[in-house]
């Protein structure tokens, strides 16, 4: 059980170094619409890797960055709003998976581990990819955090003083793609947005700074993975969902602390 379960936990744990601080930049900038949409799209890169014959997982992270800049590069270029452009991109990418895996004769699909994640099939391999992963995005995050938080508080402001606005967004808006993608056999598509969302809005109701919000967010997002494969392993839940239930159930014991002013 143990070897089963160490690979799950360290996986879980090594994310939440990542999905807490972008989770942060999330709730911030109220981007949850967009690892939706990203996520959507996990259908189609299952059906384009099989179809190109490489790892499903590998076309799903190409997928994502990709959208990640066709969406800054559509924001820039059309009068739209996010949400609307947003919502075209879900769907499309949702339907057109769909549709690719129907015309794909004669292969059988599990959906439900990429729609649901399979965190107990984690292998010892895989925490060495997920690692070097966070390691990339840990520092990137840690070289680039005074100008994306500059852009997060204020744009204008961060602009005046040389930051590069749109390269930042573009840059957030990638490494968001990089985690929802690496996370994605971890939790699953459908609900890879909430391990981003909830902790960090756990934390919100705890802090009063942006760096004291990352370091909560990481001590809930691992409460969460611990009480997840604990209710899996003790319930024999699916154990994706079951991080979730355990952020989730945790943002309700949040709500009765007050926010700090």
């Amino acid at each position: 059980m143990l070897e089963i379960l160490l690979p799950a936990l360290l996986t879980g744990l090594l994310l939440s170094l990542i999905t807490a601080p972008l989770g942060a930049f999330v709730v911030w900038r109220k981007m949850a619409y967009f690892g939706d949409t990203l996520s959507h799209s996990a259908i189609f890169g299952v059906a384009l890797g099989i179809f190109l014959d490489i790892s499903p997982y590998f076309a799903i992270l190409i997928l994502t960055l990709a959208l990640a800049v066709v969406m800054v590069w559509l924001e820039e270029r059309t009068t739209f709003s996010a949400d609307t452009l947003l919502g075209i991109i879900a769907h499309s990418s949702l339907s057109l998976g769909v549709v690719t895996v129907a015309l794909l004769h004669n292969v059988r699909i599990d959906l439900m581990i990429y729609l649901f994640g399979d965190l107990l099939a984690m292998h010892y391999d895989d925490v060495y990819l997920v690692g070097g992963g966070v390691v990339f995005v840990l520092l990137t995050l840690i070289w680039f955090w005074k100008p994306m938080l500059s852009m997060t508080v204020s744009p204008e402001l961060a602009q005046i003083e040389g930051v590069n606005v749109q390269k930042m967004r573009l840059l957030l808006m990638i490494l968001t793609a990089f985690t929802i993608a690496l996370s994605m056999k971890f939790v699953g598509a459908l609900i890879i947005t909430s391990l981003l969302i909830i902790p960090a809005a756990c934390a919100r109701r705890f802090v009063r700074t942006p760096e004291s919000m990352v370091f909560v967010g990481i001590i809930f997002s691992m409460l969460a993975v611990c009480l997840g494969l604990l209710l899996s392993l003790f319930y024999d839940t699916p154990a994706g969902p079951s991080v979730v239930i355990g952020a989730a159930g945790l943002f309700v014991l949040s709500l009765f602390k007050k926010e700090p002013n």
